[in-house]
């Protein structure tokens, strides 16, 4: 398993500033921490944990291969940069996770006659609301 500490000296940290609602804080200081992680060049993930990686995070992975999350939460960068980095390992642990195939199942018939009595009788009810003299 990885250690968090040697995964988090890979990554690259950035401070920028923040966006949205705030006033004058928000316009001038960097709070917002971006943390960049090159999967490719990591020394720490063996070749088996890289290919997962590429794979679950492929919608959050630009072309380089690179990895990019931001944490804008709190006004503290130094707070910011401890979320973001537990943010990232949190997501390389779900990702390193074997997922449960799923197991079909198949619906009982008396389940899909219960629903199609209970559609009968609402049709019903909404189309005796028409006859009212």
């Amino acid at each position: 398993m990885i250690q968090k500490e040697n995964i988090l000296k890979e990554a690259i940290y950035k401070a920028v500033r923040s966006g949205g609602s705030g006033g004058q804080h928000v316009n001038k200081v960097a709070t917002c921490v971006q943390l960049f992680f090159d999967i490719h060049q990591s020394e720490v993930l063996d070749e088996n944990q890289k290919n997962k990686l590429s794979k679950s995070l492929k919608n959050r992975i630009n072309v380089e291969g690179v990895l990019m999350l931001e944490c804008s939460e709190s006004r503290s960068q130094a707070q910011n940069k401890k979320m973001v980095g537990d943010k990232f390992f949190n997501l390389l642990i779900e990702s390193f996770k074997e997922k449960k195939r799923r197991i079909k199942t198949h619906t009982p018939t008396a389940i899909k006659e219960k629903r199609l009595k209970e559609k009968k009788l609402k049709s019903e009810v909404k189309a005796n609301r028409n006859f009212r003299m």
